[in-house]
C-alpha cells in the first residue's frame, strides 16, 4: 500500500503539486511526502505557478532541508554521546556479551553442538572473540558454514565470512544455496547471505548453557 502512496505522490510532485496537496491527496503525512519526492526538481514553470498560489517554493524547500539537518544532527548528538557511555569492554564484559548473544541467537536443542547463525558480521566478530578468548577454543575446533541465495555469488559469500570469521574456508562446510526471488527487482537485504559459528564440544555446550541459566536466576534477583 504504502508503495502505491509513493508512487502516486511522485507522479503528483512531476505535475507540479506542492507537498501540501499531495499530503492530502495520497494521505500521507508531509515529512514522507517530502523524503518520497526528495530527489524531482520542478521546472522553473511549475516553480512559478506554485508562487502564485501562495506557496513560496524556496523557502519551503530551505526550511525543509533545514529541518532534516538538524534532525540528523540531533539524531547524531545522541548517537554520539550514547557511544561515548560505553568504557573499555573488559573480559567479564565480554563473557556477558557472549552470554546475551548465544542466548538470543546461538542453537540450544543440539547437545554436543555449540552453533550460531547471523548475518551481521558484527555479531559474528563479537562470538569470535568470545570463544577464543573467554571460552579458550582452540583454532582448529572451529567451522564455519555459509547459506547463501542463488542470484549471489558463493564464492564471495565465503570469502567475505572467511575474512570476517577468522577461519579457514578450507574449515567450511558445503555452502548451502537456497533459490532466490530476488530477480523482481527486490533489494538485497543479505548480500553476503548468513554465517554459522559451528564448536562440536558437549562440555562447552553444557557450559554455555549453565552460564545462561545462572545469568538468568541471577537477573529475576532484587
Amino acid at each position: 500500500m504504502k508503495n502505491e502512496e509513493k508512487k502516486r505522490a511522485r507522479t503528483l510532485r512531476k505535475q507540479g503539486f506542492s507537498l501540501n496537496e499531495i499530503s492530502k491527496e495520497v494521505m500521507a503525512s508531509k515529512g514522507s511526502v517530502s523524503l518520497w519526492v526528495r530527489d524531482i526538481e520542478l521546472s522553473r514553470t511549475q516553480r512559478n505557478k506554485l508562487n502564485k498560489r501562495g506557496f513560496s517554493v524556496d523557502a519551503i524547500e530551505k526550511r525543509r532541508i533545514t529541518r532534516i539537518n538538524n534532525t540528523k544532527q540531533r539524531h547524531s548528538l545522541v548517537f554520539s554521546k550514547a557511544k561515548s557511555d560505553v568504557n573499555r569492554i573488559t573480559k567479564h564484559d565480554l563473557w556477558m556479551l557472549g552470554v546475551a548473544l548465544y542466548w538470543g541467537e546461538g542453537g540450544k536443542t543440539a547437545r554436543g553442538l555449540v552453533r550460531l547463525s547471523n548475518s551481521d558480521p558484527q555479531v559474528i566478530r563479537i562470538m569470535m572473540r568470545f570463544f577464543r578468548e573467554v571460552c579458550d577454543v582452540p583454532e582448529e575446533k572451529f567451522r564455519g558454514h555459509v547459506h547463501t541465495f542463488s542470484h549471489l555469488n558463493a564464492e564471495h559469500a565465503e570469502q567475505y565470512w572467511a575474512k570476517v570469521s577468522g577461519i579457514p574456508r578450507a574449515c567450511f562446510y558445503k555452502t548451502y544455496v537456497k533459490p532466490s526471488k530476488a530477480g523482481q527487482g527486490k533489494k538485497d537485504s543479505l548480500p553476503h547471505g548468513t554465517f554459522q559459528i559451528y564448536v562440536c564440544n558437549t562440555n562447552l555446550f553444557l557450559t554455555i548453557m549453565g552460564w545462561i541459566s545462572g545469568v538468568y536466576s541471577q537477573a529475576l534477583k532484587k
